[in-house]
């Protein structure tokens, strides 16, 4: 059987983007990237060179650098859930717990992809903090998912007590760590720990049902410390009297090895990890090498608009992230809300499932265009389908969302889509192949659920630093919640200037309130997301993600008898540009033969016409104002969703046939441009 046939995808950015826009978004990508990476090295700095030199003093080696002698030359780390209790203050505390205190991440060792769950010795000596229960059980769930090896590195000095009630008691607190480490050990998936320091009580159990345990000279194991034993017993001992490595590897044979030093023991857990089976990756590539995308994938900095509101191709997005930016679109002519399909990662098979933000043709009503970013009944059965074909034949599914939500209204009721969203939320819900979700920008409402959202348990979730998380935006949720003060144009009612100051104050306080509650580096300290990812950087977490989906052998078929050939052959896939090409013809109409030398620029769409980004900003353009191609002369509104319309062709604009914010139908002549 034929395999499904990869077909070049993508353009040049400056096909894409006029240089102006490039530029301007290119900037404003690098101020937050630094914003991110300053955020990053807070985190990674713990309570600050002073702590770390007393690490140093001890003997011992701060928790990052134990981390880069651990892993493989030339690798790179990649951390999760970095930002985990951000910004956040705590009882008994003057410092605050960068990372909870805990380093987790995805790190290659011996050539193999292994989860490293780290206490950070610079941060109250390692305690767990509220919510570091939490973030190690998430590092132990990837890497049961993914059934990587675990790697330990423990220096922990039990429980933050000033704020024990916060992680001690409930159902995923610290006791729920020992469980998840027995959960591993029955599945068969490797964990070594290496001891360093202290270990008391929860830190003591902790490494205790690793397959190895390591412990240096310096380390310790207790279920009380010497402190509580003097205390309780009136005994005058040290902790290493109690439970240091002459007891433990010794006598009670809690541990496995004793070594001088950190350098030693992280030496011989490399030789640990490197006597593991060879990662499986080299034969699920079938036979194909490794490729980097054909277009840079630093682009997407770029490639993606700042403002939520406004549209990109996709599919652009994803010739910057599958190799050679081959791709197998399936079902192009079907439910074009959607994009859904198959390339490589890194040689490896992946199925991506992708939102489209342009406006499709309504299936049911010729020369009706509908807004994109929203699932309507056919997305849904055609996503419902394609990702019940990759978990039967075991392909990873990445989820690239950015969506609005669910379609509403007569129609949608009318053709059931609570049911056909029902079977998407059920196929995501029991699917076993790892999904990999990617929150690239909106990430609204029950749509984030039905995408394979955190709750639907994908093995990782990414954000960006453009990613809003949330039910709904902030103005739209103003509006619902002081809708008995509002007209029917959703202006404030009222009379009375005083009252209407006050409404208006009241709307634009929790408008801010929603605004900054969607921010990403908040949600990822909440731990409703994995990790903020620079847009540039999406392309080498996929690559560690995908590579550890496919590094140990788990079921799956080999791309000769994938279902998606059935399906793919059922609906006669035959020419995977099919919709382009449509979408092509319905542009070159767009644009007749000049009238009196000028050339009209119409709409695709019904909606509203707006002249400029917002009041407070310029016109995008004017009579006399040159314009290249791809410049933007207006934006085209359809359910909070803002299309630009662009000139399509160089020349000078003649003049603006509509005004600013005027409702316009399909096929309107919105300006006029005299050719060059």
């Amino acid at each position: 059987m034929a395999f499904l046939p990869l077909r070049p995808i993508g353009r040049p950015l400056g096909e894409l983007l006029d240089p102006a826009t490039a530029k301007a978004r290119g900037a404003r990508t690098a101020s937050r990237d630094a914003a991110l990476a300053e955020k990053q090295a807070t985190v990674r700095a713990g309570w600050g060179p002073q702590a770390a030199a007393r690490v140093r003093e001890k003997g011992k080696l701060p928790t990052w650098d134990r981390l880069e002698v651990l892993k493989d030359p030339d690798s790179v780390v990649l951390p999760f859930g970095s930002y985990v209790n951000w910004g956040r203050d705590f009882k008994g505390s003057k410092n605050r717990a960068p990372g909870a205190g805990v380093v987790t991440a995805f790190v290659q060792v011996a050539g193999r992809q292994v989860v490293v769950i780290a206490n950070d010795n610079t941060v109250a000596s390692g305690s767990w903090w509220p919510l570091s229960p939490e973030k190690i059980q998430r590092g132990q769930e990837i890497a049961l998912r993914l059934r990587l090896p675990v790697v330990y590195l423990v220096d922990c000095s039990g429980l933050f007590l000033p704020e024990q009630a916060l992680s001690f008691p409930g159902k995923v607190g610290a006791g729920h760590i020992f469980k998840m480490n027995s959960l591993l050990a029955a599945q068969g998936v490797p964990q070594i720990a290496g001891v360093f320091g202290d270990c008391i009580a929860g830190g003591g159990y902790m490494p205790i049902i690793s397959d190895r345990v390591y412990m240096t000279e310096s380390a310790y194991m207790v279920i009380a410390g010497a402190a509580l034993i003097k205390g309780a017993k009136s005994q005058h001992l040290t902790s290493l009297d109690i439970g240091g490595p002459e007891v433990h590897v010794h006598q009670s044979a809690c541990a496995d090895v004793r070594v001088p030093d950190d350098l030693t023991a992280l030496a011989r857990i490399r030789e640990e990890v490197a006597r593991l089976p060879s990662s499986a990756t080299g034969f699920y590539r079938h036979g194909a090498e490794p490729a980097a995308p054909r277009f840079d994938p630093a682009e997407l900095g770029v490639l993606l608009p700042d403002d939520h509101r406004e549209i990109y191709d996709v599919r652009e997005v994803l010739a910057r992230l599958v190799d050679d930016s081959l791709f197998a679109e399936m079902l192009p002519d079907r439910g074009q809300e959607m994009v859904c399909g198959v390339g490589r990662v890194n040689g490896l098979w992946c199925g991506f499932i992708a939102n489209n933000l342009e406006p499709t043709r309504h299936p049911d009503v010729p020369g009706r265009m509908r807004a994109g970013g929203i699932l309507y009944r056919d997305g849904i059965a055609k996503i419902s389908a394609f990702s019940r074909a990759c978990n039967a034949d075991g392909l990873p599914i990445v989820w690239l969302q950015d969506i609005a939500g669910f379609d509403i209204g007569v129609e949608a009721e009318a053709q059931g889509l609570l049911g056909y969203g029902s079977s998407l939320i059920y196929t995501n819900s029991t699917n076993t192949t790892p999904m990999i979700t990617v929150l690239l920008r909106k990430a609204s409402g029950a749509g984030y659920y039905a995408m394979a959202g955190l709750p639907y348990d994908p093995v990782l979730q990414l954000s960006t630093p453009l990613t809003r998380l949330a039910v709904m935006e902030g103005r739209t949720l103003a509006i619902a919640a002081f809708n008995t003060k509002l007209d029917d144009n959703f202006e404030i009612a009222a009379e009375d200037p005083a009252e209407r100051a006050r409404t208006q104050a009241a709307m634009d306080e929790t408008a801010a309130r929603i605004e900054a509650d969607m921010e990403p580096v908040g949600a990822a300290a909440r731990m409703d997301t994995d990790e903020v990812v620079p847009q540039g950087e999406l392309r080498a977490w996929l690559e560690r993600a995908v590579e550890g989906a496919w590094q140990t052998p788990r079921p799956s078929r080999n791309p000769r008898i994938w279902s998606l050939h059935d399906l793919a052959a059922l609906t006669r896939v035959t020419d995977v540009h099919r919709a382009e090409a449509e979408r092509n013809v319905a542009v070159a109409a767009a644009f007749e033969a000049p009238v009196d030398g000028l050339v009209p620029v119409r709409v695709g769409t019904d909606g509203t016409f707006w002249r400029r980004p917002s009041p407070r900003d310029p016109w995008f353009a004017e009579a006399g104002t040159p314009v290249e191609v791809s410049s933007t002369i207006g934006l085209i509104e359809v359910m909070k969703t803002f299309a630009p319309v662009r000139a399509g062709v160089a020349g000078t604009v003649e003049r603006l046939a509509h005004a600013d914010g005027a409702s316009v139908s399909a096929g309107d002549v919105v300006a006029w441009i005299r050719p060059a």
